[in-house]
């Protein structure tokens, strides 16, 4: 389902939206690099970004251009970026703008060109709406890479982390790994958790991330187990 045989990459998802979803892609552009890969972040789809002189600009996106290997145009890298911080169909209604995935599958394959990796950032949890009628899966179905799911480790994050992996399945997509993201530092039970979640996900778990009041995407990248991707 890949969108080209010599193109290359995951797409990480999060059981939610604030899971550390650019943390962890950041930290897999590193992981990336040491394995010796050239890599490029993206970020289809931005909300929440901040008006400057260049356009609006968003963080997220700022990060995985400072964690890639090699830099491409910013348009290729963040296709869609709206202002208001809200779910993204409501942010390009209200900009006037239709979300087109050919868009965004053109805007991957010229990054292929740049870099042997392309680490796809998704927008929110997997099946967040980007339309009247598309959401995130379809993305992920589109550009038909290894998905790998962020898992933000706390309260409520095995029904969503089970119920995000069938998603994934039912799209007939490769669920890749996953990575917990200890997210709430006072999670009750959380080897047992961890453990319930390596019971039940069926894919290799690709890393253990602690909480850190500045986290450092280089230095989590050290402890990664990069995935299959072919």
């Amino acid at each position: 389902m890949k969108p080209d045989a010599s193109a290359k990459g995951i797409f990480v998802t999060g059981t939610d939206t604030d899971v550390g979803k650019t943390l962890i892609s950041c930290a897999f552009l590193h992981a990336f690099r040491l394995a010796g890969k050239t890599a490029l972040g993206m970020k289809p789809v931005a909300a929440g970004c901040e008006i400057q002189p260049q356009g609006l600009v968003c963080g997220d996106v700022t990060a995985l251009c400072r964690a890639s290997g090699v830099q491409a145009p910013v348009e290729w890298v963040n296709p869609y970026a709206f202002e208001p911080p809200v779910a993204p169909h409501i942010a390009a209604e209200e900009a006037g703008v239709t979300i087109d995935l050919e868009r965004i599958r053109e805007a991957f394959m010229m990054l292929a060109e740049y870099a042997g990796i392309v680490v796809v950032e998704g927008v929110g949890g997997f099946r967040v709406p980007l339309s009247s009628h598309q959401d995130g899966a379809d993305l992920a179905r589109k550009l038909g890479l290894p998905v790998v799911l962020v898992v933000g480790m706390r309260l409520g994050c095995l029904n969503h982390a089970l119920l995000t992996v069938d998603a994934i399945r039912a799209q007939g997509l490769t669920f890749a790994g996953w990575v917990a993201n200890r997210i709430d530092p006072e999670m009750a039970c959380f080897e047992a958790n961890l453990e319930a979640l390596r019971q039940r996900l069926g894919a290799p778990l690709l890393g253990v991330v602690e909480h850190w009041a500045a986290p450092d995407p280089a230095r989590i990248a050290q402890s990664l187990l990069l995935p299959e991707i072919g």
